[in-house]
């Protein structure tokens, strides 16, 4: 239970990928804090219910009045988990300067205003006493990347994506120097493409056992962002599965 009494905000929560490690932080005991811009989302979403998952509607995480408004509702923060995002594939021919900026939108600018949110709020008191930091201080941060990000030639035929994902792995590396003195990690995972049912109908012909289960990239996330994790900082983690 190495999450007791700890909040965590995990973005994207209501994904295949959001539920797994909300459910894991649930296991191990915390307290889960759920941004939500579309309803509809809500009607799939099968913690919804849990006594301890705080969704909060209407936040739209590329705008940041909003997102410093969310952060600042919540109690003292432990961990903040930035899944939400998007994808999008397209020659470089057919990506106009409105896709391009959609992807980085989604992407890196999401990452970025709920970093320096996240960092407001564990900042702000140290975050401890009930329910917050622990008496340690610190918390951490995780971001999604991808593979492409690591490898950019992998991102051939979606450049708007591999650029805005590689934005969300520099943005973890310097974060992670600039923030290491405050004792709040920061790290990333770099996932292959995920097993889920939405890419085995995309690809039905593809190797999908090789493809990492989103419950194993989920436990990497919920390492990188537990109180177990002492010392790794700075770090995007290749979750590639046998890809």
């Amino acid at each position: 239970m190495e999450f007791e009494n700890r909040h965590v905000v995990v973005t994207g929560g209501t994904g295949a990928l959001g539920t797994a490690v909300a459910r894991r932080l649930l296991a191990a005991g915390a307290t889960c804090h759920i941004p939500n811009l579309d309803p509809g989302e809500l009607d799939r979403f099968p913690l919804a219910g849990h006594d301890r998952v705080r969704v909060v509607s209407g936040v739209d995480l590329t705008d940041e009045a909003g997102v410093a408004g969310f952060y600042g509702g919540l109690p003292g923060l432990w961990a903040s988990i930035h899944i939400a995002g998007g994808f999008a594939m397209a020659p470089l021919a057919e990506t106009s300067k409105a896709d391009f900026l959609a992807q980085m939108n989604m992407n890196a600018l999401t990452c970025f205003l709920c970093c320096r949110a996240a960092v407001a709020n564990m900042t702000a008191g140290g975050g401890a006493g009930e329910g917050g930091n622990g008496s340690e201080g610190g918390g951490r941060l995780v971001n999604v990347a991808a593979r492409p990000a690591l490898e950019p030639r992998q991102g051939a035929g979606m450049a708007a994506y591999t650029a805005s994902k590689a934005a969300v792995a520099a943005l973890t590396q310097c974060l992670g120097e600039e923030l290491a003195g405050a004792g709040i990690w920061v790290n990333a995972v770099a996932p292959s493409i995920l097993d889920t049912p939405a890419n085995r109908a995309a690809m039905p012909g593809a190797d999908h056992a090789a493809w990492p289960s989103v419950d194993a990239v989920a436990a990497t996330i919920v390492h990188l962002a537990s109180p177990d994790n002492g010392a790794a900082r700075s770090a995007v983690v290749p979750v590639y599965g046998r890809v």
